[in-house]
């Protein structure tokens, strides 16, 4: 797979940010329909299919970021409310979706840096949601990392 992505982003672990990047937005508008509409993990990844291969995407990333935000969505939504000004699902759409992935990737995928996870959720909820629901995002997602990566959190700042 190495240059097939002919982006040259490709980091030493083999991972493409590039193609992570495509991959959470990909996931981000996958989960707001499953939000709309409801569905099984694999009816909402097989909706978002064509779209991952005609723009490429980490499609591996993508269906595990679906697949864990719908199967922890339980506890990880009780872990968020106690972050929320409101209920989880007061949360405009947009940003719920972002914060739902992050969620995950903070909780779930420990492999991830965390300042990654509230970086990406920031670019996502600006291009994809409302004027000023980015800062909203940043803001629960700083206390959420404080909360779950305290350890790693602690260590970047000194």
């Amino acid at each position: 797979m190495t240059g097939t992505s002919g982006h040259g982003h490709r980091r030493h672990d083999g991972i493409d940010p590039v193609l992570r990047t495509r991959a959470r937005r990909r996931a981000m508008q996958a989960i707001y329909a499953w939000q709309m509409s409801g569905g099984e993990a694999r009816q909402v990844i097989a909706q978002f299919a064509h779209e991952q291969a005609r723009e490429q995407a980490d499609l591996v990333y993508f269906e595990d970021i679906v697949k864990g935000v719908l199967a922890h969505r339980h506890d990880n939504d009780e872990a968020l409310r106690s972050l929320l000004d409101r209920d989880v699902d007061e949360v405009d759409p947009v940003e719920r979706a972002v914060l739902r992935i992050a969620t995950y990737e903070l909780r779930q995928r420990i492999d991830v840096p965390y300042r990654v996870v509230i970086n990406e959720a920031i670019e996502t909820a600006k291009r994809f949601g409302a004027e000023h629901g980015h800062t909203y995002v940043n803001g629960v997602l700083d206390r959420a990392a404080e909360a779950w990566r305290a350890v790693e959190v602690n260590a970047a700042r000194k």
